[in-house]
């Protein structure tokens, strides 16, 4: 369990100093879950090394939004305020992912049938 950590909090590591030798305006922590995701896809890291302790870490996501909650309660006047922006903004940054993520998802499986068709006619 503590080498599942290790690795964990490792890329977690190598995140922040690409962060700081780099300057990237990406967090840290995202950094290091695309450097674990590609250990992983890369067949560097095995899944079982890792799975235990992310399987904890998942189930105890919501405790970790707690302190979040309680900040956006600090600052609810200041959100009340805002509240009409912050709702038309969300409803349309929604509605943008979901169209592109659609279209995205269509693309790649037109493509992919042209594919599949043309090896299966190139078969013939």
């Amino acid at each position: 369990m503590i080498r599942q950590a290790a690795i964990i909090f490792g890329c977690l590591g190598v995140g922040e100093l690409i962060v700081h030798f780099t300057s990237l305006s990406l967090p840290s922590s995202i950094i290091g879950m695309l450097l674990l995701t590609l250990l992983l896809r890369i067949g560097w890291i095995k899944l079982e090394w890792v799975n235990e302790v992310a399987g904890f870490l998942v189930s105890t996501l919501p405790f970790y939004f707690v302190p979040a909650g309680v900040a956006v309660m600090l600052y609810f006047d200041l959100i009340a305020a805002s509240f009409w922006p912050i709702v038309v903004a969300s409803a349309v940054s929604t509605v943008l992912v979901l169209v592109v993520t659609g279209w995205t998802h269509q693309l790649i499986r037109n493509k992919s049938r042209k594919t599949r068709d043309n090896i299966s006619t190139d078969d013939l």
